[in-house]
């Protein structure tokens, strides 16, 4: 296949980014998965996996973690959801994503199998397999692979994890209903294996018992064995001490925007740690901090006015974007909200965690998806709250509207899904509008 085909059999694929089941998780199985990459020579076995879990702050994490392997010398696979404008995005080696061409071969591959078991993969399984395969054929040392959601019955969970790393648990991906923060917790640790050291970020002691409880080789855990300490604000980014399960390390400069990416950084360095079992010297973890990019968290577009991309898409994500635009950058003049969301969502917590009502305007968008919520029902959820609140459908269109009304020391902040920015980035271009 060629790429323009690989998408349009793509398109042909039930996907549940799309039309989520997460959360619902009877009937729910690995078998077609694990049905597929047997039938493929089960390519996740030809190098050695890092698997990442968490609701907020995994793809920092995979992609931080990935820079630093590769300071140390190792050839790194990277796969990590969802992508912002093009799906080849997801699959990198050594911070380079995959080219149209090969991406289409990949998924031409996994289709010529499907095809032969006569099974019907899902999107997600299908570009999975593919990534897995194509670490196995250009012979990567170590994948660090991002699990699309929860995790026990997430297609990446055919890999067998080194190490496996939880960021933390919040409400994402499941209705609030019981005692959500328990089910969610278990089927996050369905990626831990027995053979997996497993690296904690979770602090809540009732979840945290929830790792703890599945068996494991070795356990490193946020607050006892690895944290952030004199944590402070820096020019293009923050400065921390880290501890980890091996050593410390002084003054680290972080070149990510927001004092929660001190937290994800943290993750990052131990889990690199717990798969060399050895310290990483002061000289890799600078070099890798200051070359590392997460492209749709709290990203730069453009400035005067200040334009900010951040995939911010549930309450702890939303404070987390509100938090660094006022403590890393402070703006002089108004703040414009762009938000759009997917059902299934708490648009009235986004909104509360963004600090709407302190906005000059919201302008809400619909998210360009069959999940997105009109941009009337996000208004009147703005409204609701108090916030100054505006509807209009296209994302470019919300964009141009608020930059119409910004000035140069004005701030805007375009999120709610990573749709959303995907739609923003396009809109702005190379060099913006």
């Amino acid at each position: 296949m060629d790429y323009g085909a690989a998408l349009d059999h793509l398109e042909t694929l039930i996907n549940h980014e799309v039309k989520p089941r997460a959360g619902r998780v009877a009937g729910l199985s690995l078998e077609s998965v694990q049905r597929l990459t047997a039938a493929m020579g089960d390519p996740q076995r030809c190098y050695r996996v890092i698997h990442v879990t968490g609701t907020n702050g995994k793809g920092s994490t995979v992609r931080v973690t990935a820079r630093l392997l590769q300071e140390m010398g190792l050839r790194v696979g990277a796969y990590t959801s969802p992508h912002l404008v093009a799906p080849t995005e997801r699959i990198s080696v050594d911070a380079t994503p995959i080219d149209g061409e090969t991406f289409g071969a990949a998924i031409g591959d996994v289709a010529r199998f499907t095809d032969h078991l006569q099974m019907r993969a899902t999107w997600f399984e299908t570009v999975t397999a593919a990534a897995l395969q194509h670490f196995a054929d250009i012979a990567v040392d170590v994948a660090v692979v991002e699990v699309g959601m929860l995790g026990r019955f997430d297609a990446t969970n055919v890999v067998e994890a080194q190490v496996a790393t939880i960021t933390n648990v919040a409400l994402d991906h499941t209705d609030g209903v019981g005692d959500w923060r328990l089910a969610v917790a278990r089927e996050k640790a369905g990626i831990i294996k027995p053979g997996s050291t497993v690296v904690c970020g979770e602090t809540d002691p009732s979840t945290r018992d929830v790792f703890r409880a599945e068996p494991h080789a070795a356990m490193f855990e946020r607050g006892r064995d690895f944290a952030t300490e004199r944590e402070r604000l820096a020019v293009g980014g923050w400065l921390a001490d880290l501890r980890t399960p091996y050593g410390s390390h002084s003054d680290v400069h972080v070149s990510l925007h927001g004092r929660h990416q001190l937290d994800n950084v943290s993750l990052a360095v131990a889990t690199a740690e717990a798969f060399f079992e050895a310290q990483l010297s002061d000289e890799v973890i600078g070099e890798a901090l200051a070359n590392v990019r997460v492209p749709g968290r709290f990203e730069i577009a453009r400035r005067e006015p200040l334009v900010v991309l951040d995939g911010a898409h549930n309450p702890d994500g939303a404070r987390a974007a509100a938090n660094t635009l006022s403590e890393d950058f402070a703006p002089s003049g108004r703040r414009f909200l762009v938000v759009g969301m997917q059902s299934g969502r708490d648009v009235a917590g986004v909104l509360q965690g963004l600090e709407a009502d302190r906005a000059d305007r919201v302008l809400c968008c619909t998210a360009p998806t069959t999940r997105g919520i009109p941009a009337t029902e996000v208004a009147a959820a703005a409204a609701s709250i108090g916030a100054s609140a505006e509807a209009i459908d296209d994302v470019g269109a919300a964009l141009d509207r608020a930059l119409e009304l910004a000035d140069v020391d004005d701030a805007v902040t375009v999120t709610g899904s990573f749709t959303v920015i995907g739609a923003a980035k396009m809109a702005l271009g190379p060099s913006g509008p």
